[in-house]
């Protein structure tokens, strides 16, 4: 199975909640960066393992997803090939576990019975349902409401991650040391954005994008925004913050025929928006097989 990255095209944080979550208002896009997850029967109980030492064998979004989706039967061997870099707000493991979903709900992993499969991704994490969806989406709430954009246009992007991890958390804590400010959903630039990606727009929709972690990340972490300049400079002045961080990634319909100069530290994927045949709406995800 694979297991696809994403870009946010926009993130708005809206506010935080009494419960501690924070509203959120983004566009957010699948691309051809993957992880690759291969699951088979095996003897005796669940087996995990990674190429990745920065994975806990024991707790990952593999294991809660298939710990969550409560199997009659877990004698399963379960290899993760990580290749999105973790803490870069690519999703990975977000993308992990809606595979881990997929894969339950069309059968690969035998009869789970009926399942709420929009409730398990909602309890494993805000980006989960994002991914059930396999296509360009507006995402509101804490994550919760997830609405189909249609097919996205064939552009590409070259993404750059720096060589720091940004844990979430943190983000958030660095956000919150200054006020959300309330944006109207029909003044909003997210839904702007939406329209213009629709209408496959791209002079519009690098006007529009943003990100509110973009700022903080900067002014917390220095090679954010030397790989955002380097980005920039190199393809007519757009790059932008992905999720909270620490990669960027600009946009184009054809890359530029200059080399991009990095640091020898710095990681770069090339990669296009994902475009798939069928896409689905999550809230018909209630059900089983």
């Amino acid at each position: 199975m694979r297991a696809p990255a994403k870009l946010n095209l926009t993130l708005e944080v809206l506010g935080r909640r009494s419960d501690g979550y924070h509203r959120l208002r983004s566009v957010m896009v699948p691309v051809t960066l993957y992880d690759q997850i291969t699951i088979e029967r095996a003897d005796g109980e669940l087996r995990f393992r990674s190429n990745s030492a920065e994975i806990d064998p024991q707790d990952n979004l593999v294991v809660r997803a298939l710990r969550a989706l409560e199997l009659p039967r877990y004698d399963l061997d379960v290899f993760l090939d990580k290749r999105i870099p973790i803490g870069a707000g690519l999703g990975g493991g977000s993308s992990d576990a809606a595979a881990v979903l997929e894969a339950a709900m069309s059968g690969t992993l035998g009869n789970v019975g009926v399942k709420d499969f929009l409730g398990i991704a909602r309890r494993l994490g805000s980006d989960v349902p994002f991914f059930l969806a396999q296509t360009a989406a507006l995402v509101e709430g804490t994550g919760e409401r997830v609405t189909p954009l249609g097919a996205p246009p064939d552009w590409g992007c070259t993404i750059v991650r720096p060589p720091i991890t940004v844990l979430t958390a943190d983000a958030y804590a660095e956000l919150d040391r200054f006020p959300q400010r309330e944006r109207p959903r029909p003044q909003s630039a997210t839904i702007e954005l939406a329209e213009a990606l629709q209408r496959h727009d791209l002079k519009r929709v690098l006007d529009l994008a943003q990100n509110d972690f973009e700022m903080p990340a900067v002014r917390a972490h220095s090679q954010i925004g030397q790989a955002l300049e380097l980005v920039s400079a190199w393809n007519g002045g757009f790059a932008k913050l992905t999720g909270s961080g620490a990669a960027v990634y600009t946009l184009y319909e054809r890359p530029p025929s200059e080399t991009l100069a990095l640091p020898p530290s710095f990681e770069r994927f090339d990669a296009r928006f994902l475009g798939t045949p069928a896409w689905r709406t999550p809230s018909t995800m209630k059900g089983g097989r």
